[in-house]
């Protein structure tokens, strides 16, 4: 898989990378979750499943890898596989995100998967978390889940820790939810702290179902930022699980085209946009992921991508259904 830039950064990364939100926790909100883990969420078990997963994405070309910290152990298994694999820091991209505290214990059936909290101390310490796990891996550290009302754009002291971070040569970005990610967006380009411009990478949730982020992701590719395409399959709403009729209308005639399933269609359509660096998988088995890969290889014509621009839903609709996916 030929590398890019993302960005202006200095990094170079894979076109598809992978994310570990659905291979680092027992529980998630991507439909069928729950099959994923083949009756067996133990530690151990999900351990072994993650390094299989990232075996293979490797060998596929993947050189870039997404985690939280709120992603249970996902960083732990993710830092566990690049050191056993000794892997040369320099031909892997490890982003990392902070801000939310993974509070489930391990259960499913928790009232609480995550608490998010946007201040001074929990950077600190969630910084100092990540990077005993994934050091020298780490590369891009984001904020996770920016929004107006979390008001971690206003706080100075948290902006003026994310540049003390950039000064020594961390790439910082910031991961955007909801319907207003890009107002979010276009305040976060604004953003200087000593006269430079702050944000280096911007991750957001572009997919058929919710692609109105398009033109502020444009722009923002436009000012340099590198762009990481997350949700390309809306939770399984734009794989063979979906329960809409209407997806599957318009997406099956194109997959079958193609020769690829219609979760390949759906990232091949984000890979597609032209300001997209990275788009990620969140594939929890091998199946999935090899599915996902396909993707890579599609080439959709201008009709195909104006029919798929027809799967469109208002935003508000879009994300008030993403908040009622159960955890499984």
């Amino acid at each position: 898989m030929q590398l890019r830039p993302l960005g202006n950064t200095g990094l170079r990364v894979s076109a598809l990378g992978l994310g570990m939100a659905a291979l680092g926790r027992p529980g998630y909100i991507n439909l069928g979750h729950a099959a994923d883990m083949q009756g067996d969420t133990s530690p151990a078990a999900m351990l072994a499943r993650a390094h299989a997963l990232l075996d293979q994405a490797w060998a596929a070309g993947i050189r870039y890898f997404d985690a939280a910290r709120s992603y249970g152990r996902g960083e732990e298994f993710l830092g566990a596989w690049l050191r056993s694999r000794g892997l040369d820091p320099a031909t892997v991209v490890v982003g990392s995100k902070w801000g939310y505290t993974y509070t489930a214990g391990w259960r499913v059936d928790a009232e609480q998967h995550e608490v998010k909290e946007h201040t001074l101390p929990v950077l600190q310490r969630q910084w100092r978390e990540s990077q005993a796990l994934l050091a020298p891996y780490l590369r891009l550290y984001q904020i996770h889940s920016a929004t107006f009302d979390s008001g971690v754009l206003t706080r100075s002291e948290v902006l003026g820790e994310l540049a003390r971070l950039k000064s020594e040569g961390i790439s910082i970005g910031l991961s955007l939810s909801g319907a207003n990610q890009a107002a979010v967006l276009e305040a976060a380009r604004a953003i200087t702290v000593d006269g430079v411009a702050l944000f280096d990478a911007v991750q957001a949730t572009w997919n058929l179902l919710e692609p109105s982020c398009g033109p502020a992701l444009a722009a923002a590719h436009q000012d340099g930022m590198g762009v990481i395409v997350k949700e390309a399959v809306a939770n399984g709403r734009l794989t063979p699980r979906s329960q809409d009729a209407t997806v599957h209308t318009v997406l099956a005639p194109i997959a079958a085209a193609h020769g690829v399933t219609v979760d390949a269609v759906a990232l091949a359509a984000a890979l597609a946009q032209p300001w997209a660096n990275v788009v990620l998988s969140g594939a929890a088995t091998g199946s999935q992921l090899a599915a996902n890969l396909a993707a890579t290889s599609v080439r959709l014509s201008p009709a195909e991508l104006a029919r798929l621009a027809t799967l469109a839903e208002p935003p508000a609709d879009y994300w008030a259904a993403r908040s009622r996916l159960p955890w499984n």
